[in-house]
């Protein structure tokens, strides 16, 4: 039985922050500066990609498109995108100390990857001035990765492959079919297949579902199960192996692919 040697776990929506809320509303307030309203749905669309890209997603959508230019006379361009992603990251660095919680099920996880002497990588979306912040946070709360890399160290955010790559080296784990990559956006599971490793995706605190624990709470047993069920369809035709309802529905996942 071949086994899985290392696991890359995302960060906001998959291990801290329920929902994947600290950069949602820094992207709305970001745009709106500059007069132009988009909506939840349009900024959680591109999420898990490296900020600036994340803008310049955004900025390259047909609704803001227009927005733009009936505002500002033409479409929105790189100094455009420089601009709003400059008083983005201000924003997002006063505010994303908040947004750091655990999410339930992430130190069970923790805790079996350590008995199972699997090392643990972790990618992002954030950068390393926003990741010094988020993982001195989360180490409080007794989660600290063997490693982690953000775009700006690696050369290129997700869903290029690099971060992974970075990681793989730096634990020396080889080849990449040994690692899973774990995390709860499109692009998560898009990273995941363009370095070759297993790809694992999760609804529950994911922005794919874009709840917080409250509102799944609330939720009849009929709108959760829609709401899961079209969060499982988009993991799974990004490429996502497995999909979890939980963080702590892993480990069994992990000795499924084991026994594959």
């Amino acid at each position: 039985m071949s086994k899985v040697e290392g696991v890359i776990l995302d960060w906001a929506g998959t291990m801290i922050d329920y929902g994947c809320f600290a950069p949602l509303d820094v992207f709305l307030k970001s745009f709106k500066k500059h007069g132009i309203e988009v909506t939840i749905d349009e900024v959680r669309e591109p999420m898990g990609l490296l900020k600036m890209d994340h803008i310049k997603r955004i900025c390259e959508m047909e609704r803001v498109m227009d927005q733009w230019q009936i505002v500002f006379g033409r479409h929105p361009n790189d100094a455009d995108i420089q601009t709003i992603y400059q008083n983005f990251e201000a924003e997002l660095l006063k505010s994303v100390a908040e947004y750091t919680e655990l999410i339930p099920g992430a130190l069970t996880l923790v805790a079996y990857l350590k008995k199972r002497q699997i090392k643990i990588g972790s990618t992002t979306g954030y950068t390393s001035k926003m990741m010094e912040i988020v993982s001195l946070k989360a180490q409080e709360q007794g989660y600290q990765p063997d490693c982690y890399f953000t775009a700006d160290e690696a050369g290129k955010g997700r869903p290029y492959p690099n971060m992974i790559y970075k990681n793989a080296d730096y634990l020396d784990i080889y080849p990449l079919t040994h690692f899973v990559k774990i995390g709860d956006t499109v692009v998560d599971m898009q990273e995941g297949k363009n370095a070759g490793t297993w790809t694992i995706g999760v609804v529950l605190g994911s922005s794919i579902l874009g709840l917080t624990s409250k509102e799944v709470a609330e939720l009849s047993e009929i709108e959760l199960e829609h709401k899961v069920n079209r969060a499982k369809v988009a993991l799974y035709e990004a490429g996502a192996d497995y999909v979890v309802l939980s963080i702590g529905d892993v480990p069994a996942i992990i000795e499924k692919i084991e026994q594959r």
